[in-house]
């Protein structure tokens, strides 16, 4: 068994995660608090995923355009007079009804189609809103209101706001995991067909998970919109994020509550690490690292059991006394 998955443990290791994430304003360090928002921006919208991708079993591909939406739709209410919490909450509820409509639509699709789908949405979304000029900025882009304050003070802020999107979310993942809305999305992710036979609302449960994995993201969209003072639609409907975010879950290990965390802060540190050391090859060392993982280690980093690693390590090195 895992160490990491054994009951408290897990959850104490994630305390002191989040605790050493919350008290890196106090390094005063910029580039450490950047990072730390990075990962829970990141952590968040892996946790989102998760609902649909991991729990449900649906390859779902449409997270920029959730990410997306939230930043614009916060900004432009910002921009309109909105007060900033406000304009934040009025984004969130704008992604989770996008969401829910679009999902009685696409989530009539399965398997690679709906993964096809998924993606054409982020790419339509981008359409839009670079053709809108008059109310988005078009491919010029759009200035957000800053928020107030000196900068360390504003990205302390902007962590703690993204660490408290991030709680929320996993409070909610053991919520869904352990009530009639997690058992009803392992039966779809199981067999779609035999649990609608038992009696399972599938296209229900389905678009409740398409809107929990949308609900987030489009929060966070909004903070980061704020954060950055200034969006535009290929950074806020990048494809690389809408793939990125899958692979961490992935990583970590999908349909668990931990997986995304670890996988989350595994990737976000790894792609520093090769973005400072390897500046023209880091991409692909990073691409590599995460295929290798992927196809020999399915379950992620949350399925490897480092007790068993542990003792060998030290089993080894037991024997090298020995024999010296």
């Amino acid at each position: 068994m895992s160490l990491i998955r054994s009951g408290r443990l897990g959850f104490i290791l994630l305390a002191l995660w989040v605790a050493c994430l919350a008290f890196t304003p106090l390094l005063d360090d910029a580039y450490a608090v950047r990072i730390a928002i990075s990962i829970a921006m990141f952590t968040a919208m892996a946790l989102s995923w998760n609902f649909i991708g991991g729990l449900t079993g649906y390859p779902s591909f449409s997270t920029a355009a959730f990410f997306g939406i939230g930043c614009y739709v916060g900004a432009i209410a910002q921009r309109s007079g909105v007060p900033l919490v406000l304009a934040w909450m009025l984004a969130t509820l704008f992604v989770a009804l996008f969401a829910a409509a679009l999902g009685a639509i696409i989530l009539r699709l399965k398997g690679h189609y709906f993964a096809i789908g998924s993606i054409a949405i982020v790419e339509l979304t981008r359409l839009v809103v670079s053709s809108w000029g008059g109310m988005t900025g078009g491919g010029d882009g759009l200035n957000v209101p800053l928020l107030r304050g000196a900068p360390t003070e504003v990205a302390s802020l902007v962590l703690y706001i993204m660490l408290a999107i991030m709680m929320t979310v996993f409070v909610v993942t053991l919520l869904v995991e352990h009530g009639r809305l997690g058992f009803g999305l392992r039966c779809i992710h199981q067999n779609e067909d035999a649990a609608d036979m038992v009696g399972v609302d599938t296209t229900r449960y389905k678009i409740a998970a398409y809107t929990l994995s949308a609900l987030f993201c489009g929060a966070v969209g909004a903070v980061y919109a704020s954060w950055v003072g200034y969006i535009d639609p290929t950074d806020s409907f990048s494809i690389l994020l809408t793939i990125k975010v899958p692979v961490m879950v992935l990583l970590g290990g999908p349909g668990t509550a931990l997986g995304p965390v670890l996988g989350a802060g595994a990737f976000v540190l790894l792609e520093e690490f090769f973005w400072a050391n390897f500046l023209q090859w880091n991409r692909a060392i990073l691409g590599g690292i995460i295929v290798f993982l992927i196809f020999f280690l399915p379950g992620g980093l949350l399925k490897i059991s480092y007790r068993r690693l542990f003792r060998r390590a030290v089993d080894a090195q037991r024997e090298r006394k020995t024999a010296t």
